[in-house]
């Protein structure tokens, strides 16, 4: 193809809007937070599955996080599962002998065709780094795993899950 005509091709494509179709997961509002404080993490559910409503969210909180509270969801029922810990902990004059592991939000719906936010409260960790927070999206009888984490070597997740990074704690 001659030069002209290549140029022509792309400038033609440019305009019409050519473009990948868009790659929506379920992302952190906020991707950053200091290590050490109390943050309100914000899951960003942009679609369903497969044209399908939301009808269920669950995250995994992970073992370093020793607090997290879920934040109210109006036409959402909202479910905690608890976790042993392996020594009581002293949290700010209280012991604590297990935690949440899990938030579920169940028996809502969020159509395809919308998004919405889900929220809780954490105590972060002291130590600066990466906080993964597997969720599983549930669509009726579909289910959806955000749970792949990226590496080097490997491939960019096709179904990726949020990652917080934690910057080192303010003093």
């Amino acid at each position: 193809m001659p030069r002209t005509s290549m140029i022509l091709a792309l400038l033609t494509l440019v305009a019409v809007g050519w473009h990948r179709p868009a790659a929506a997961h379920i992302v952190l509002a906020q991707r950053t937070a200091p290590a050490d404080s109390y943050f309100k993490v914000v899951l960003r559910v942009p679609h369903g599955c497969d044209g399908a409503a939301t009808t269920g969210l669950t995250v995994e909180i992970p073992k370093t996080v020793l607090t997290a509270k879920p934040m109210v969801k109006p036409g959402w029922r909202i479910a905690t599962t608890d976790e042993k810990l392996d020594h009581p902990v002293d949290i700010e004059g209280h012991t604590r002998t297990s935690r949440v592991a899990q938030i579920a939000w169940r028996d809502g719906t969020l159509p395809d065709d919308r998004f919405d936010e889900f929220a809780f409260m954490v105590r972060l960790p002291a130590q600066a780094g990466r906080l993964v927070f597997p969720i599983v999206q549930t669509c009726g009888k579909t289910v959806v795993r955000w749970d792949e984490t990226a590496g080097r070597g490997r491939p960019k997740p096709t179904h990726p899950a949020p990652v917080l990074t934690l910057t080192p704690a303010a003093r």
